[in-house]
């Protein structure tokens, strides 16, 4: 049987940046040192007006195939992640296999799923992988959710950046992806929320569980999401160790979803783990929603912690309220990049 392993990873961040010395000129009275501390974010950035998912997606797929010499005609089938689609239908992927130029023959799809959206992601490739149905996956998550922020948001304005990741996913004889958890809590849907532009009347629609305090689109119950996070990361934790027979003291680093330094923090304070064990990288992006986690392993990577044979927990958390954890083990490593031909890919 193949497994799934994760290959190279490209990043694509929008041309507009957003600092906190920006927003605090705009909003003197917005106090953004509190902020800063509070968040952990000092830069985001921000999708031009007519930049939408499959734009940030493509862009960040380009530079995944110059930079590690893939042939796109290799790929076999495409994931799209994204809460931001560019129109209800058709499926954002469909366009995206067409801008990029992927052959007929792929599968393509988009799955509506935000910060567990990663983990999801892997997992759908790992199954395509086992099955036989696939060799080669390429995993794009890309949100701007910035579409559904209004400027004078500073709940939300202040959190969310613009991203998308390009991530390969490919065939391999030896597993390294395991011990997957998921887990789904509907009954927190009004925490995280778009309030509008669904096919729901408004008259039997679901409301934010509180009163909005911002004319954004987007509503968010801050408090309740980090009780949902502290209540759902430490079982999850346990059930993926449990479920690949290992222990805390076996794993090297635990790669969670980049909510906010405040998040972060109390999720490590409550789990006993060392500041080394969970490294942030949210300072310069903010909170990217699905593509925290492969912006987190891509900077790891340049910066030489994450090493072939080291071990994580990949712990994602959020809108939905939705969760998902596994076990992961660094196998790629940049010298192994090599032009792979679609013949060598059918030949596998």
């Amino acid at each position: 049987m193949r497994h799934a392993e994760v290959g190279p990873i490209a990043v694509h961040l929008p041309e507009l940046a957003e600092d906190n010395d920006r927003l605090g000129a705009e909003f003197p009275k917005w106090d953004m040192e509190l902020i800063y501390a509070k968040t952990g974010i000092r830069n985001r950035h921000v999708a031009a007006p007519g930049e939408c998912s499959s734009d940030l997606g493509v862009a960040a797929a380009e530079k995944l195939f110059k930079r590690h010499q893939i042939d796109r005609r290799s790929i076999d089938f495409l994931l799209f992640c994204t809460q931001t689609p560019d129109y209800p239908l058709p499926t954002t992927a469909c366009l995206v296999q067409e801008r990029l130029g992927l052959p007929t023959s792929v599968g393509a799809l988009d799955y509506n799923l935000g910060c567990s959206g990663f983990v999801y992601g892997l997992a759908l490739a790992d199954g395509l992988i086992r099955s036989g149905s696939a060799q080669r996956i390429l995993l794009i998550t890309a949100e701007p959710y910035s579409k559904y922020i209004h400027p004078t948001d500073r709940s939300l304005r202040t959190i969310f950046g613009d991203a998308a990741a390009a991530t390969l996913v490919e065939a391999s004889d030896e597993p390294s992806l395991g011990s997957f958890v998921f887990g789904t809590d509907g009954s927190g849907a009004d925490n995280l929320m778009v309030t509008e532009g669904g096919m729901r009347p408004e008259q039997s629609a679901l409301k934010p569980r509180k009163r909005k305090r911002w004319p954004s689109s987007l509503y968010m119950d801050g408090p309740a999401l980090v009780q949902f996070t502290l209540d759902v990361v430490p079982p999850m934790l346990n059930q993926v160790l449990a479920g690949a027979g290992l222990a805390r003291d076996d794993v090297d680093l635990f790669l969670m979803h980049q909510a906010t330094s405040f998040m972060l923090d109390h999720l490590r304070n409550r789990l006993e783990l060392d500041a080394e064990q969970v490294p942030l990288a949210l300072e310069q992006y903010g909170n990217t929603v699905s593509s925290t986690i492969p912006i987190l392993i891509h900077d790891l990577r340049k910066s030489a912690r994450l090493r072939p044979g080291k071990r994580s927990l990949l712990l994602s958390y959020g809108v939905g309220l939705s969760w998902a954890g596994c076990l992961w083990t660094e196998t790629w490593q940049a010298s192994q990049d090599q032009p792979v031909q679609a013949t060598e890919r059918k030949a596998a």
